[in-house]
């Protein structure tokens, strides 16, 4: 296979993937930023960790990100609201966090976000002195990402109907 071959083939879904990332931050950024006065990044990372140019592969990573986001969050949540113990909530929290994602929620695509979630959640809380003030910016954060995953699912969507590309091999 020549080279312009394997660019038309292989190589444009490099390029589907970056024609997603564009329009998905240049709408977050719009939305969050100019609109809503927000700083995007949450929102933004979350919707290239959701995007991809397969719409197979988007719809199981959004499914796992927004399934362990929200058992993040309510770990997080509850560690914040359970008070006492300052920063030593943090790793009890995400260890927690881990075992229920591993061994009850059992859904591996982004398995990770859950105690990340929860970490968003928590250190909010220690870092703000207030739980009530810190469960407010950690909401907040975890409502950005969910909405990044939201985008990057409908960007992946739309371009999957507007740019066709080939499922990989064995994919159908």
């Amino acid at each position: 296979m020549n080279l312009l071959e394997r660019f038309l083939e292989d190589d444009l879904v490099g390029v589907r993937f970056a024609v997603n990332v564009l329009i998905g931050a240049t709408a977050l950024w719009l939305m969050l930023r100019l609109w809503a006065d927000h700083n995007p990044i949450w929102a933004i990372a979350s919707m290239i960790a959701a995007a991809d140019p397969q719409i197979k592969n988007a719809i199981r990573t959004f499914h796992g990100r927004i399934v362990n986001a929200l058992l993040g969050c309510a770990v997080g949540l509850f560690f914040v609201v359970l008070g006492r113990g300052g920063e030593w909530k943090l790793p009890l929290a995400l260890a927690v966090t881990v075992l229920l994602s591993s061994y009850v929620v059992r859904i591996p695509t982004m398995w990770r976000q859950a105690p990340i979630t929860a970490a968003i959640v928590i250190a909010a809380g220690v870092l703000s002195g207030s739980a009530t003030a810190g469960l407010g910016h950690g909401l907040h954060k975890v409502a950005e990402v969910l909405y990044g995953c939201l985008i990057g699912l409908a960007v992946s969507w739309i371009m999957s109907k507007v740019w066709l590309i080939k499922p990989p091999a064995g994919e159908n």
